[in-house]
Protein backbone atom coordinates (compact mmCIF):
# COMPACT_ATOMS: atom_id res chain seq x y z
CA UNK A 1 0.00 0.00 0.00
CA UNK A 2 2.71 2.58 0.72
CA UNK A 3 4.35 1.06 -2.74
CA UNK A 4 2.36 2.95 -4.79
CA UNK A 5 3.65 7.03 -3.18
CA UNK A 6 7.31 5.91 -4.54
CA UNK A 7 7.37 9.10 -5.79
CA UNK A 8 5.31 10.80 -3.71
CA UNK A 9 7.13 9.73 -0.66
CA UNK A 10 10.52 10.59 -2.65
CA UNK A 11 8.92 14.17 -2.65
CA UNK A 12 8.41 13.87 0.90
CA UNK A 13 11.73 12.58 1.97
CA UNK A 14 13.34 15.82 -0.43
CA UNK A 15 11.16 18.57 1.83
CA UNK A 16 12.36 16.46 4.98
CA UNK A 17 15.95 16.61 3.93
CA UNK A 18 16.20 20.09 2.91
CA UNK A 19 14.15 20.90 6.74
CA UNK A 20 16.95 19.87 8.16
CA UNK A 21 18.83 23.11 8.99
CA UNK A 22 16.01 24.82 9.66
CA UNK A 23 14.63 25.64 12.86
CA UNK A 24 11.90 23.73 12.70
CA UNK A 25 13.72 20.75 12.96
CA UNK A 26 11.83 19.24 15.80
CA UNK A 27 8.14 20.14 14.12
CA UNK A 28 9.22 18.23 10.94
CA UNK A 29 10.03 15.14 13.08
CA UNK A 30 6.66 15.55 14.18
CA UNK A 31 5.50 14.78 10.73
CA UNK A 32 6.95 12.12 9.83
CA UNK A 33 7.75 8.58 11.26
CA UNK A 34 10.77 6.44 11.54
CA UNK A 35 11.13 5.95 7.90
CA UNK A 36 10.60 9.18 6.50
CA UNK A 37 7.08 8.79 5.49
CA UNK A 38 4.34 10.73 6.42
CA UNK A 39 3.30 9.95 10.22
CA UNK A 40 0.49 7.27 9.82
CA UNK A 41 -2.61 7.63 11.45
CA UNK A 42 -4.48 4.01 12.15
CA UNK A 43 -5.33 2.99 14.37
CA UNK A 44 -6.98 -1.01 15.81
CA UNK A 45 -10.68 0.29 15.30
CA UNK A 46 -9.66 1.37 11.34
CA UNK A 47 -7.48 -2.02 11.03
CA UNK A 48 -10.31 -3.70 12.26
CA UNK A 49 -12.41 -2.00 9.20
CA UNK A 50 -9.94 -3.04 6.97
CA UNK A 51 -10.12 -6.41 7.71
CA UNK A 52 -13.95 -6.41 8.78
CA UNK A 53 -14.40 -5.14 4.90
CA UNK A 54 -11.72 -8.00 3.43
CA UNK A 55 -13.46 -10.58 5.58
CA UNK A 56 -17.13 -9.94 5.24
CA UNK A 57 -17.43 -9.84 1.72
CA UNK A 58 -19.55 -12.21 -0.55
CA UNK A 59 -17.69 -15.36 0.48
CA UNK A 60 -20.93 -15.31 3.24
CA UNK A 61 -23.01 -15.58 1.05
CA UNK A 62 -22.06 -19.11 0.19
CA UNK A 63 -21.35 -20.67 3.57
CA UNK A 64 -25.20 -21.56 4.13
CA UNK A 65 -23.78 -24.21 0.81
CA UNK A 66 -21.10 -24.63 2.19
CA UNK A 67 -22.66 -26.08 5.35
CA UNK A 68 -25.37 -28.39 3.18
CA UNK A 69 -22.26 -30.09 2.03
CA UNK A 70 -20.74 -30.92 5.24
CA UNK A 71 -23.87 -31.02 7.70
CA UNK A 72 -24.23 -30.20 11.23
CA UNK A 73 -21.27 -31.37 12.51
CA UNK A 74 -18.52 -31.07 10.16
CA UNK A 75 -19.66 -27.87 8.73
CA UNK A 76 -19.57 -25.55 12.32
CA UNK A 77 -15.91 -27.22 12.89
CA UNK A 78 -14.42 -26.82 9.74
CA UNK A 79 -15.81 -22.99 10.15
CA UNK A 80 -14.36 -22.82 13.76
CA UNK A 81 -10.85 -24.53 12.58
CA UNK A 82 -10.33 -22.32 9.71
CA UNK A 83 -11.22 -19.08 12.51
CA UNK A 84 -8.65 -20.25 14.66
CA UNK A 85 -6.11 -21.26 11.75
CA UNK A 86 -6.72 -17.81 10.75
CA UNK A 87 -6.34 -16.01 13.71
CA UNK A 88 -3.46 -17.74 14.43
CA UNK A 89 -1.53 -17.22 11.27
CA UNK A 90 -2.40 -13.77 11.28
CA UNK A 91 -0.50 -13.45 14.90
CA UNK A 92 2.62 -14.55 13.35
CA UNK A 93 2.33 -12.70 10.23
CA UNK A 94 1.98 -9.25 12.13
CA UNK A 95 5.59 -9.85 13.89
CA UNK A 96 7.01 -10.03 10.57
CA UNK A 97 5.77 -6.02 9.54
CA UNK A 98 9.22 -5.60 11.20
CA UNK A 99 12.34 -7.55 10.40
CA UNK A 100 14.58 -8.35 13.60
CA UNK A 101 12.64 -6.42 15.73
CA UNK A 102 8.83 -5.48 16.41
CA UNK A 103 9.61 -2.12 17.78
CA UNK A 104 11.93 -0.62 15.72
CA UNK A 105 13.14 -2.93 13.07
CA UNK A 106 13.33 -2.27 8.99
CA UNK A 107 9.69 -1.68 8.08
CA UNK A 108 8.35 -4.19 5.50
CA UNK A 109 5.05 -2.18 3.76
CA UNK A 110 4.03 -5.09 1.56
CA UNK A 111 3.48 -8.73 2.03
CA UNK A 112 6.30 -9.35 -0.54
CA UNK A 113 8.50 -7.03 1.06
CA UNK A 114 8.44 -9.16 4.29
CA UNK A 115 9.06 -12.34 2.11
CA UNK A 116 12.06 -10.60 0.33
CA UNK A 117 13.81 -9.23 3.62
CA UNK A 118 13.21 -12.39 6.12
CA UNK A 119 13.19 -15.31 3.61
CA UNK A 120 14.24 -13.89 0.27
CA UNK A 121 15.48 -16.19 -3.03
CA UNK A 122 13.16 -17.75 -5.09
CA UNK A 123 10.54 -17.31 -2.45
CA UNK A 124 9.67 -14.06 -3.33
CA UNK A 125 8.78 -14.24 -6.87
CA UNK A 126 6.94 -17.59 -6.06
CA UNK A 127 4.97 -15.32 -3.09
CA UNK A 128 4.45 -12.39 -5.74
CA UNK A 129 3.03 -14.73 -8.48
CA UNK A 130 0.70 -16.09 -5.87
CA UNK A 131 -0.25 -13.17 -4.26
CA UNK A 132 -0.89 -10.73 -7.08
CA UNK A 133 -2.53 -13.66 -9.03
CA UNK A 134 -5.13 -14.31 -6.01
CA UNK A 135 -6.24 -10.63 -5.37
CA UNK A 136 -6.49 -10.13 -9.33
CA UNK A 137 -9.27 -13.02 -8.92
CA UNK A 138 -10.88 -11.41 -5.90
CA UNK A 139 -11.18 -8.62 -8.31
CA UNK A 140 -13.08 -11.10 -10.42
CA UNK A 141 -14.81 -12.80 -7.87
CA UNK A 142 -16.36 -9.40 -6.17
CA UNK A 143 -17.04 -8.35 -10.05
CA UNK A 144 -19.55 -11.62 -10.39
CA UNK A 145 -21.22 -11.12 -7.16
CA UNK A 146 -22.01 -7.63 -7.19
CA UNK A 147 -23.51 -8.59 -10.78
CA UNK A 148 -25.53 -11.50 -9.19
CA UNK A 149 -26.66 -8.46 -6.33
CA UNK A 150 -28.00 -6.21 -8.89
CA UNK A 151 -29.58 -8.36 -11.15
CA UNK A 152 -31.06 -9.58 -8.17
CA UNK A 153 -32.91 -6.07 -7.51
CA UNK A 154 -34.05 -5.70 -10.82
CA UNK A 155 -35.68 -9.09 -10.82
CA UNK A 156 -37.61 -8.78 -7.76
CA UNK A 157 -38.45 -5.21 -8.81
CA UNK A 158 -39.88 -6.49 -12.33
CA UNK A 159 -41.63 -9.16 -10.69
CA UNK A 160 -43.17 -6.87 -8.02
CA UNK A 161 -44.52 -5.04 -10.56
CA UNK A 162 -45.49 -7.60 -13.25
CA UNK A 163 -46.53 -10.45 -11.22
CA UNK A 164 -44.58 -13.65 -10.23
CA UNK A 165 -45.21 -15.48 -13.65
CA UNK A 166 -43.85 -12.67 -15.80
CA UNK A 167 -40.55 -14.22 -17.25
CA UNK A 168 -38.24 -11.25 -15.97
CA UNK A 169 -34.85 -12.31 -17.94
CA UNK A 170 -32.20 -10.69 -17.25
CA UNK A 171 -28.32 -10.45 -18.38
CA UNK A 172 -25.42 -10.03 -15.89
CA UNK A 173 -23.54 -8.17 -18.41
CA UNK A 174 -24.74 -4.94 -18.10
CA UNK A 175 -24.07 -4.83 -14.36
CA UNK A 176 -20.91 -5.92 -14.45
CA UNK A 177 -20.07 -3.26 -16.81
CA UNK A 178 -21.41 -0.67 -14.41
CA UNK A 179 -19.73 -2.19 -11.66
CA UNK A 180 -16.30 -1.60 -13.65
CA UNK A 181 -17.18 1.89 -14.71
CA UNK A 182 -17.31 2.53 -10.53
CA UNK A 183 -13.99 0.84 -10.10
CA UNK A 184 -12.31 2.84 -12.75
CA UNK A 185 -13.26 5.86 -11.08
CA UNK A 186 -12.46 4.79 -7.18
CA UNK A 187 -9.35 2.99 -8.63
CA UNK A 188 -7.75 6.40 -8.87
CA UNK A 189 -7.89 7.40 -5.82
CA UNK A 190 -3.65 6.94 -5.01
CA UNK A 191 -3.28 4.40 -2.03
CA UNK A 192 -4.63 3.16 0.72
CA UNK A 193 -4.39 5.36 3.58
CA UNK A 194 -6.83 7.23 1.71
CA UNK A 195 -9.50 5.14 1.57
CA UNK A 196 -10.68 4.29 4.97
CA UNK A 197 -13.44 6.11 4.45
CA UNK A 198 -14.43 3.33 2.01
CA UNK A 199 -13.39 0.37 4.41
CA UNK A 200 -15.92 2.24 6.96
CA UNK A 201 -18.89 2.26 4.80
CA UNK A 202 -18.22 -1.08 3.25
CA UNK A 203 -17.91 -2.69 6.91
CA UNK A 204 -21.14 -1.11 7.81
CA UNK A 205 -23.28 -2.76 4.11
CA UNK A 206 -21.74 -6.12 5.01
CA UNK A 207 -22.86 -5.87 8.42
CA UNK A 208 -26.10 -4.57 7.09
CA UNK A 209 -26.73 -7.30 4.40
CA UNK A 210 -25.39 -9.92 6.75
CA UNK A 211 -27.74 -9.51 9.60
CA UNK A 212 -30.57 -9.40 6.97
CA UNK A 213 -29.82 -12.89 5.75
CA UNK A 214 -29.64 -14.17 9.27
CA UNK A 215 -33.17 -11.95 10.18
CA UNK A 216 -34.78 -13.71 6.96
CA UNK A 217 -33.20 -17.24 7.70
CA UNK A 218 -34.74 -17.04 11.10
CA UNK A 219 -37.94 -16.10 9.84
CA UNK A 220 -37.56 -18.76 7.24
CA UNK A 221 -36.84 -21.19 10.63
CA UNK A 222 -40.04 -20.37 12.41
CA UNK A 223 -42.65 -20.70 8.96
CA UNK A 224 -40.67 -24.09 8.21
CA UNK A 225 -41.86 -24.69 12.00
CA UNK A 226 -38.48 -26.29 12.52
CA UNK A 227 -34.54 -26.86 11.20
CA UNK A 228 -34.06 -28.71 8.44
CA UNK A 229 -30.84 -30.34 7.56
CA UNK A 230 -28.97 -33.32 9.32
CA UNK A 231 -25.66 -34.33 11.02
CA UNK A 232 -24.11 -35.11 7.80
CA UNK A 233 -25.15 -32.98 5.51
CA UNK A 234 -27.27 -33.05 1.73
CA UNK A 235 -28.30 -36.37 1.37
CA UNK A 236 -27.23 -39.13 -0.97
CA UNK A 237 -30.34 -39.14 -3.93
CA UNK A 238 -30.10 -35.52 -4.22
CA UNK A 239 -26.79 -35.75 -5.57
CA UNK A 240 -24.95 -38.67 -6.21
CA UNK A 241 -22.62 -39.88 -3.74
CA UNK A 242 -19.33 -38.53 -6.18
CA UNK A 243 -21.24 -35.44 -6.60
CA UNK A 244 -21.30 -34.96 -2.52
CA UNK A 245 -17.91 -35.66 -2.74
CA UNK A 246 -17.03 -32.96 -4.62
CA UNK A 247 -19.19 -30.44 -2.89
CA UNK A 248 -17.74 -31.42 0.55
CA UNK A 249 -13.92 -30.54 -1.38
CA UNK A 250 -15.85 -27.39 -2.69
CA UNK A 251 -17.07 -26.15 0.60
CA UNK A 252 -14.06 -26.15 2.38
CA UNK A 253 -12.63 -23.70 -0.71
CA UNK A 254 -15.84 -21.55 0.05
CA UNK A 255 -14.80 -21.55 3.97
CA UNK A 256 -11.67 -20.55 3.15
CA UNK A 257 -12.39 -17.80 1.13
CA UNK A 258 -14.44 -16.37 3.24
CA UNK A 259 -11.12 -15.88 5.69
CA UNK A 260 -8.80 -14.92 3.33
CA UNK A 261 -7.15 -11.45 4.13
CA UNK A 262 -4.08 -12.49 5.40
CA UNK A 263 -2.80 -11.31 1.69
CA UNK A 264 -3.36 -7.44 2.44
CA UNK A 265 -2.69 -7.63 6.40
CA UNK A 266 0.92 -6.12 5.95
CA UNK A 267 -0.20 -3.22 4.18
CA UNK A 268 -2.81 -2.75 6.37
CA UNK A 269 -0.61 -3.04 9.12
CA UNK A 270 1.40 -0.08 7.73
CA UNK A 271 -1.26 2.22 7.92
CA UNK A 272 -1.21 2.32 11.99
CA UNK A 273 0.17 4.83 14.07
CA UNK A 274 3.20 3.78 16.84
CA UNK A 275 3.67 3.82 19.40
CA UNK A 276 2.14 1.24 20.74
CA UNK A 277 4.16 -1.09 18.39
CA UNK A 278 1.93 -1.80 15.38
CA UNK A 279 2.15 -5.58 15.67
CA UNK A 280 0.79 -5.28 19.33
CA UNK A 281 -2.60 -3.22 17.52
CA UNK A 282 -2.68 -5.25 14.56
CA UNK A 283 -2.92 -8.68 16.86
CA UNK A 284 -5.52 -6.66 18.36
CA UNK A 285 -7.55 -5.55 15.24
CA UNK A 286 -7.39 -9.18 14.30
CA UNK A 287 -8.80 -10.69 17.48
CA UNK A 288 -12.04 -8.32 17.42
CA UNK A 289 -12.04 -8.74 13.34
CA UNK A 290 -12.12 -12.95 13.17
CA UNK A 291 -13.95 -12.91 16.68
CA UNK A 292 -17.36 -10.73 15.13
CA UNK A 293 -16.97 -12.20 11.20
CA UNK A 294 -16.91 -16.20 12.98
CA UNK A 295 -19.95 -15.09 14.72
CA UNK A 296 -21.91 -13.53 11.88
CA UNK A 297 -20.75 -16.25 9.88
CA UNK A 298 -22.28 -19.11 12.02
CA UNK A 299 -25.60 -17.30 12.32
CA UNK A 300 -25.53 -16.89 8.94
CA UNK A 301 -24.10 -20.12 7.42
CA UNK A 302 -25.98 -22.28 10.43
CA UNK A 303 -29.48 -20.23 9.91
CA UNK A 304 -29.44 -20.68 6.26
CA UNK A 305 -29.28 -24.73 6.12
CA UNK A 306 -31.39 -24.58 9.16
CA UNK A 307 -33.62 -22.52 6.75
CA UNK A 308 -33.40 -24.46 3.81
CA UNK A 309 -31.59 -27.78 4.46
CA UNK A 310 -30.07 -29.92 1.23
CA UNK A 311 -31.75 -27.15 -1.36
CA UNK A 312 -29.78 -23.81 1.08
CA UNK A 313 -28.70 -21.96 -2.10
CA UNK A 314 -25.12 -21.03 -3.24
CA UNK A 315 -25.82 -17.37 -2.79
CA UNK A 316 -28.13 -17.16 0.36
CA UNK A 317 -29.88 -13.80 -0.61
CA UNK A 318 -31.36 -15.50 -3.90
CA UNK A 319 -32.90 -18.70 -1.56
CA UNK A 320 -35.55 -16.53 -0.42
CA UNK A 321 -37.30 -16.15 -3.91
CA UNK A 322 -37.96 -12.48 -5.19
CA UNK A 323 -41.07 -11.64 -3.93
CA UNK A 324 -41.60 -10.67 -0.70
CA UNK A 325 -40.04 -8.84 1.48
CA UNK A 326 -38.85 -7.68 -1.81
CA UNK A 327 -38.13 -4.03 -0.55
CA UNK A 328 -36.07 -5.92 2.08
CA UNK A 329 -33.88 -7.76 -0.20
CA UNK A 330 -33.80 -5.26 -2.09
CA UNK A 331 -32.10 -3.08 0.50
CA UNK A 332 -29.77 -6.45 1.20
CA UNK A 333 -28.72 -6.87 -2.37
CA UNK A 334 -27.69 -3.14 -2.49
CA UNK A 335 -25.67 -3.60 0.80
CA UNK A 336 -23.55 -6.08 -0.84
CA UNK A 337 -23.46 -4.07 -3.96
CA UNK A 338 -21.61 -0.85 -2.06
CA UNK A 339 -19.90 -3.21 -0.01
CA UNK A 340 -17.94 -5.12 -3.10
CA UNK A 341 -17.02 -1.44 -4.09
CA UNK A 342 -14.97 -1.10 -1.49
CA UNK A 343 -13.75 -4.01 -0.76
CA UNK A 344 -12.96 -4.78 -4.05
CA UNK A 345 -10.14 -1.39 -3.52
CA UNK A 346 -9.27 -3.12 -0.35
CA UNK A 347 -7.82 -6.16 -2.15
CA UNK A 348 -6.48 -3.95 -5.49
CA UNK A 349 -4.54 -1.35 -3.97
CA UNK A 350 -1.46 -3.75 -3.21
CA UNK A 351 -1.76 -4.93 -6.96
CA UNK A 352 -1.67 -1.06 -8.02
CA UNK A 353 1.40 -0.38 -5.68
CA UNK A 354 3.57 -3.08 -6.54
CA UNK A 355 3.02 -1.98 -10.37
CA UNK A 356 3.59 1.47 -10.20
CA UNK A 357 6.47 1.27 -7.63
CA UNK A 358 8.56 -0.93 -10.21
CA UNK A 359 7.92 1.47 -13.42
CA UNK A 360 8.97 4.06 -11.03
CA UNK A 361 12.34 2.71 -10.12
CA UNK A 362 12.55 1.52 -13.63
CA UNK A 363 12.19 5.01 -15.64
CA UNK A 364 12.41 7.47 -12.73
CA UNK A 365 13.03 10.40 -15.85
CA UNK A 366 9.44 9.36 -17.87
CA UNK A 367 7.28 11.81 -16.95
CA UNK A 368 4.14 9.39 -17.95
CA UNK A 369 5.13 6.98 -15.18
CA UNK A 370 6.01 9.92 -12.34
CA UNK A 371 4.54 13.10 -12.90
CA UNK A 372 1.67 14.56 -11.08
CA UNK A 373 -0.49 17.07 -12.42
CA UNK A 374 -2.61 19.16 -9.69
CA UNK A 375 -6.10 19.34 -10.70
CA UNK A 376 -8.13 21.79 -8.51
CA UNK A 377 -10.83 19.88 -6.44
CA UNK A 378 -13.24 23.07 -5.07
CA UNK A 379 -13.45 22.50 -1.38
CA UNK A 380 -10.30 19.77 -0.79
CA UNK A 381 -6.67 19.88 -1.73
CA UNK A 382 -5.65 19.14 -4.99
CA UNK A 383 -6.10 15.58 -6.76
CA UNK A 384 -2.45 14.33 -8.13
CA UNK A 385 -3.30 13.54 -11.60
CA UNK A 386 -0.41 10.75 -13.09
CA UNK A 387 -0.91 9.39 -16.13
CA UNK A 388 0.10 6.45 -16.09
CA UNK A 389 -1.99 5.47 -12.85
CA UNK A 390 -5.40 6.47 -14.65
CA UNK A 391 -4.06 4.05 -17.89
CA UNK A 392 -2.81 1.53 -16.00
CA UNK A 393 -5.62 1.09 -13.27
CA UNK A 394 -8.57 1.36 -15.80
CA UNK A 395 -6.54 -1.17 -17.84
CA UNK A 396 -6.98 -3.37 -14.68
CA UNK A 397 -10.64 -2.78 -14.52
CA UNK A 398 -11.59 -3.40 -17.69
CA UNK A 399 -9.41 -6.94 -18.08
CA UNK A 400 -11.07 -7.79 -14.20
CA UNK A 401 -14.58 -7.45 -15.59
CA UNK A 402 -14.38 -8.77 -19.00
CA UNK A 403 -12.71 -11.99 -17.20
CA UNK A 404 -16.09 -11.87 -15.12
CA UNK A 405 -18.55 -11.70 -17.97
CA UNK A 406 -16.56 -14.67 -19.77
CA UNK A 407 -16.61 -17.11 -16.06
CA UNK A 408 -19.64 -15.95 -13.82
CA UNK A 409 -19.69 -18.83 -11.52
CA UNK A 410 -20.04 -17.28 -8.29
CA UNK A 411 -19.77 -20.65 -6.31
CA UNK A 412 -16.66 -22.05 -8.22
CA UNK A 413 -14.56 -19.45 -8.63
CA UNK A 414 -15.26 -18.72 -5.28
CA UNK A 415 -14.09 -21.90 -4.05
CA UNK A 416 -10.76 -22.28 -6.56
CA UNK A 417 -9.94 -18.72 -4.94
CA UNK A 418 -10.30 -20.03 -1.53
CA UNK A 419 -7.84 -23.09 -2.24
CA UNK A 420 -5.62 -21.51 -4.19
CA UNK A 421 -4.62 -18.93 -2.05
CA UNK A 422 -5.30 -20.23 1.70
CA UNK A 423 -2.35 -22.11 2.06
CA UNK A 424 0.00 -20.52 0.31
CA UNK A 425 -0.72 -16.82 1.66
CA UNK A 426 -2.16 -17.26 4.74
CA UNK A 427 -0.35 -20.84 6.24
CA UNK A 428 3.09 -21.82 4.51
CA UNK A 429 4.91 -18.44 4.29
CA UNK A 430 3.33 -16.87 7.61
CA UNK A 431 4.63 -19.69 9.36
CA UNK A 432 7.87 -20.02 7.22
CA UNK A 433 8.65 -16.11 8.14
CA UNK A 434 7.92 -16.88 11.75
CA UNK A 435 10.27 -19.62 12.07
CA UNK A 436 12.84 -17.59 10.69
CA UNK A 437 12.59 -14.18 12.27
CA UNK A 438 12.57 -16.17 15.53
CA UNK A 439 15.42 -19.05 14.68
CA UNK A 440 12.65 -21.48 15.81
CA UNK A 441 15.44 -24.90 15.44
CA UNK A 442 14.60 -27.35 13.11
CA UNK A 443 13.09 -30.37 14.67
CA UNK A 444 12.17 -28.90 17.49
CA UNK A 445 8.22 -29.52 18.86
CA UNK A 446 7.46 -25.90 18.19
CA UNK A 447 9.15 -26.03 14.27
CA UNK A 448 7.18 -29.73 14.16
CA UNK A 449 3.97 -28.75 15.00
CA UNK A 450 4.18 -25.18 13.00
CA UNK A 451 5.13 -27.57 10.13
CA UNK A 452 2.48 -29.76 10.71
CA UNK A 453 -0.01 -27.09 10.30
CA UNK A 454 1.55 -26.13 7.31
CA UNK A 455 0.88 -29.59 6.05
CA UNK A 456 -2.65 -30.24 7.31
CA UNK A 457 -3.83 -26.71 5.58
CA UNK A 458 -1.95 -27.83 2.67
CA UNK A 459 -3.85 -31.00 2.46
CA UNK A 460 -7.04 -29.18 2.71
CA UNK A 461 -5.78 -26.59 0.10
CA UNK A 462 -5.63 -29.38 -2.79
CA UNK A 463 -9.19 -31.24 -1.95
CA UNK A 464 -10.69 -27.96 -1.95
CA UNK A 465 -8.81 -26.84 -5.68
CA UNK A 466 -10.30 -30.25 -6.56
CA UNK A 467 -13.74 -29.85 -5.66
CA UNK A 468 -13.71 -26.57 -7.39
CA UNK A 469 -12.36 -27.15 -10.93
CA UNK A 470 -14.58 -29.84 -11.16
CA UNK A 471 -17.49 -27.63 -10.43
CA UNK A 472 -16.11 -25.37 -13.02
CA UNK A 473 -15.90 -28.16 -15.57
CA UNK A 474 -19.59 -29.16 -15.03
CA UNK A 475 -21.04 -24.96 -15.30
CA UNK A 476 -18.81 -24.99 -18.46
CA UNK A 477 -20.21 -28.28 -20.10
CA UNK A 478 -23.78 -26.15 -20.01
CA UNK A 479 -22.54 -22.31 -20.23
CA UNK A 480 -23.15 -20.17 -23.08
CA UNK A 481 -21.43 -17.11 -23.00
CA UNK A 482 -22.79 -13.99 -23.78
CA UNK A 483 -26.69 -15.18 -22.76
CA UNK A 484 -29.13 -14.13 -20.30
CA UNK A 485 -28.20 -15.43 -16.84
CA UNK A 486 -32.03 -16.07 -16.19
Amino acid sequence: MGENSATRNHHHQQVFDLAIDVPSQSSTFKNFDDDGRLKRTGSVWTASAHIITAVIGSGVLSLAWAIAQLGWVAGPAVMFLFSFVTYYTSSLLTDCYRTADPVSGKRNYTYMDAVRSILGGAKVKACGLIQYLNLFGIAIGYTIAASISMMAIKRSNCFHENGEKYPCHTSSYPYMIMFGVMEIFLSQIPDFNQIWWLSIVAAVMSFTYSAIGLGLGIAQVAANGGFKGSLTGISIGTVTQTQKIWRSFQALGDIAFAYSYSVILIEIQDTIKSPPAESKTMKKAAKISIAVTTAFYMLCGCMGYAAFGDFAPGNLLTGFGFYNPFWLLDIANVAIVVHLVGAYQVFCQPIFAFVEKQVAQRWPENYFFTKEFKIPVPGCSPYNLNLFRLVWRSGFVITTTVISMLLPFFNDVVGILGAFGFWPLSVYFPVEMYIAQKRIPKWSTRWICLQMLSMACLVMSVFAGAGSIAGVMLDLKVYKPFKPSY
